[in-house]
């Protein structure tokens, strides 16, 4: 599955230089459904994969779902092992919750939306 396209999204530029603001953190051992949360637009997903049981053992699979229906969206992480890295989500504005399985490992995850930085641009 592939997360939907906006034609008014922001420019990839105006996110890079974004402070991005937490809606939600979560970690643990074992698999959740998280609490439901709004957004819209694109946002993102930082997740962390550690302290597996034994080599290649570790498992962490995160998809971004619907609050509204149920449906399962966008798969963002499949990850094998230890890791950890940024996915960028593009949906039109919904409420979303995620759904965390993994085995073997430790994990934390936290979505995130850009909020607009002051470039200190005075021109």
């Amino acid at each position: 599955m592939s997360a939907g396209c906006r034609s008014d999204s922001k420019p990839l530029e105006t996110l890079h230089k974004a402070i991005w603001r937490p809606v939600g953190t979560w970690s643990g051992r074992s698999g959740i459904q998280t609490e439901s949360f709004e957004l819209g637009g694109q946002w993102r997903i930082r997740w962390e994969a550690r302290d597996e049981t034994s080599p290649g053992a570790g498992h962490l699979r995160i998809s971004v779902n619907s609050a509204v229906s149920g449906r399962p969206l966008m798969l963002a992480v499949d990850h094998r092992g230890i890791g950890r890295d940024t996915v960028a989500v593009t949906e039109d504005p919904h409420l979303f919750y995620l759904v965390i399985d993994s085995s073997n490992l430790d994990w934390s995850v936290t979505a995130e939306e850009p909020v607009a930085a002051d470039t200190g641009n005075t021109r």
